[in-house]
């Protein structure tokens, strides 16, 4: 992610928004944040730079830290237990970025780790064992080997997620730095210069940086394709792990356990605004992949407004991309140069108003991030499950920005319309730059807090959000 993606744009204040009136939404002081651990001593075996969670169906709630802890807390005691420790690369964006639980976990205990090779140019998608209540070293699996650059940041990615499948799907970042693009396609083609260009990744067949892969875990620690992914399973068109392509950065993901329909947040460019030979303004995404598809970058954003083609050594802009038959013509390209259609994004912003999307305007600068789908179930025996009027709620949130929004589902699993189904979730409770949003087993929210700066916090915390009215509301 990039730094100035998180500062706050000082002096400007932009309106919430229309919110949607249709539901009768509880009031907030029906809502309580329980504080589930903090570390206010920034004490090192405390809580540091925590990057994901899972909560367990004891309760336990797991989490990684970027350093390379595994640690969960135990609601019993409120107590943090560390895990056990994997040795990580922590330079640029990379280290212990993610983690899952199997969806076996109480019976296996088997945990999914995204790290980055201490050694390698490589990130791992690797399996481990928790056996009583340590991280077995030597159990590792690893399933996914990345390939990735390290002479230049940014964008790893790192989310891991199951759907209702058993598919285990991890997120992965274009591995491009984007500084010298103006905030527009960093597409240098030039020699030498592939750091810079995301089409040796993103919009690359043969490459599994800037994607969102899929793979089905087996007992045995290797994996297999599944049904349904980009390209075919023999790899004779494209990487076969490839479940979505034409990523930047899909920072965190989800699944929704009924449909299947993959969420993610993409975090976007930093151009303020459309400048002509080189293309739109930045956009943050909320995106909904209802099946395998490309995405768009570097070559669209947003609604699929499209990027100029750029010559980086002459300064001189080409022929603007072509969103029903995108091409990748760069040297750095080592798969098919004919790409799938473009995918227009789900939910879109620019770091100015949004008159679209009214109700993600907020002071700040832009990381969007998607999670989870909740479905209320009057079965589910728990005293502070979110209420009915959140049945079919897609949970979006922003690190920058500071805020949670609930969207509202149709029938269709569209939206309906853009200003009235958008609904910010508790806008007078404080969110420290949420990192990580699960539900539970007891239908609460559990939120790792990443705090006012850009690491190592004192006021990081991991809460629960609990509902205390009348369940059946709404």
């Amino acid at each position: 992610m990039k730094k100035w993606h998180y500062l706050a744009l000082a002096g400007l204040t932009l309106a919430l928004g229309t919110q949607a009136a249709d539901l009768a939404y509880p009031p907030e002081s029906a809502f309580k944040r329980i504080v589930l651990a903090e570390n206010p001593k920034k004490d090192p075996k405390g809580i540091v730079d925590p990057m994901e969670l899972s909560v367990a169906s004891d309760g336990r709630v797991f989490f990684a830290e970027r350093r390379g802890f595994v640690k969960y807390l135990d609601p019993a005691s409120g107590e943090v237990h560390t895990v056990g420790k994997v040795e990580v690369f922590t330079g640029l964006e990379d280290g212990l970025l993610g983690m899952t639980l199997d969806p076996h976990f109480e019976d296996n205990g088997w945990i999914y780790l995204f790290h980055s090779h201490p050694e390698l140019e490589e990130n791992h998608v690797s399996r481990f064992t928790i056996k009583d209540g340590h991280l077995d070293l030597a159990s590792i699996k690893t399933l996914i080997r990345i390939k990735t650059q390290r002479l230049q940041c940014c964008h790893s990615g790192g989310s891991l997620n199951f759907d209702g499948d058993g598919n285990l799907y991890a997120s992965v970042g274009d591995n491009t730095n984007p500084f010298e693009s103006d905030g527009f396609s960093p597409s240098d083609e030039r020699a030498e210069r592939f750091p810079w260009d995301a089409q040796k990744s993103s919009s690359n067949m043969n490459d599994l940086r800037g994607k969102i892969l899929r793979v089905h875990p087996l007992a045995d620690g290797t994996a297999e394709i599944p049904d349904g992914n980009l390209f075919p399973k023999d790899g004779s068109q494209g990487r076969p792990e490839i479940y979505v392509m034409g990523n930047r950065n899909p920072y965190r993901i989800s699944i929704d356990q009924r449909t299947g329909f993959l969420y993610w947040g993409e975090v976007g460019p930093d151009a303020g605004s459309l400048k002509p030979g080189r293309g739109p303004a930045g956009f943050d995404e909320i995106n909904q992949a209802r099946h395998a598809g490309f995405f768009g970058w570097p070559y669209f954003i947003g609604n699929n407004k499209a990027y100029t083609r750029y010559d980086f050594e002459n300064k001189k802009p080409l022929e603007p991309w072509d969103p029903d038959k995108p091409l990748n013509l760069s040297p750095n390209n080592t798969g098919g140069k004919e790409l799938p259609p473009a995918q227009p994004a789900f939910i879109y912003y620019p770091h100015s108003l949004s008159a679209r999307f009214p109700a993600v305007n907020a002071g700040g600068g832009r990381t969007a991030m998607a999670g989870p789908v909740y479905y209320h179930e009057d079965s589910l025996e728990s005293s502070h499950k979110l209420p009915a009027v959140f049945d079919h709620h897609l949970f979006i949130y922003e690190w920058s920005r500071n805020w949670i929004i609930a969207v509202k589902l149709g029938e269709d699993e569209s939206i309906g319309n853009p200003r009235k189904d958008l609904h910010r979730f508790l806008p007078g409770m404080t969110f420290k730059r949420p990192m990580d949003m699960e539900l539970g087993p007891d239908g609460c929210l559990y939120v790792i807090q990443w705090g006012t700066q850009w690491g190592d916090n004192s006021d990081t915390q991991i809460i629960r959000i609990e509902y205390h009215g009348d369940a059946s509301a709404g």
